[in-house]
């Protein structure tokens, strides 16, 4: 028997895609975190030496959608596959990451790879964990290729010269992601 139904999983990701699509439009991100359940844990990694972390509502609305959003302004997220698992509870989301920019030939700039989210659904309309993963090569490369093009955001520029000690930010060293989420209760 499903843990939820594929209707109520289906009708979280409509919301979530509605809801994401208005934060890419409008470049206000902080109403995603009502999607998070009061303890939830958002994580992605940061490459070999650090990971990215966030345990509640609110710091996940403060970081997540607020210093890790900065210099990203408009920029879209827009979904191209959803998979669910009612059995688990879980959905991955595949998405792209495309700039508010363009290049010399009128195309958004946009990281190349596969980019996506890996849910667990806790009731209510809620996430109780979300891990990202993207391909931060290419990511890099993009913010590289548009500094060359004098197209970097003000904003994004200022978060660069704070360097990679952002809040969220912890050393690989000793965390074990798979280890910070519960269990399946099967």
């Amino acid at each position: 028997m499903a843990k939820y139904p594929r209707e109520e999983l289906g009708e979280m990701m409509r919301r979530w895609v509605a809801a994401n699509d208005t934060a890419g439009e409008t470049g206000d991100w902080a109403p995603m975190g009502d999607f998070y359940a009061e303890d939830a844990l958002y994580t992605w990694n940061n490459g070999p030496k650090y990971e990215f972390a966030a345990r509640g509502r609110d710091e996940i609305r403060r970081t997540v959608f607020g210093t890790e959003m900065e210099g990203l302004d408009k920029w879209t997220y827009p979904y191209v596959k959803v998979l669910i698992d009612d059995e688990k509870g879980e959905i991955i989301g595949i998405w792209r990451q495309v700039a508010p920019v363009v290049d010399e030939d009128g195309k958004p700039y946009e990281i190349a790879g596969t980019g996506g989210s890996w849910f667990k659904y806790a009731g209510n309309y809620q996430w109780s964990w979300q891990r990202d993963f993207f391909d931060h090569a290419n990511a890099g490369a993009v913010f590289g290729a548009l500094m060359a093009a004098g197209k970097l955001s003000d904003g994004m520029i200022e978060r660069m010269k704070k360097g990679p000690r952002m809040p969220g930010w912890i050393k690989r060293d000793g965390f074990d992601w798979y280890g910070t989420i519960p269990a399946d209760e099967d």
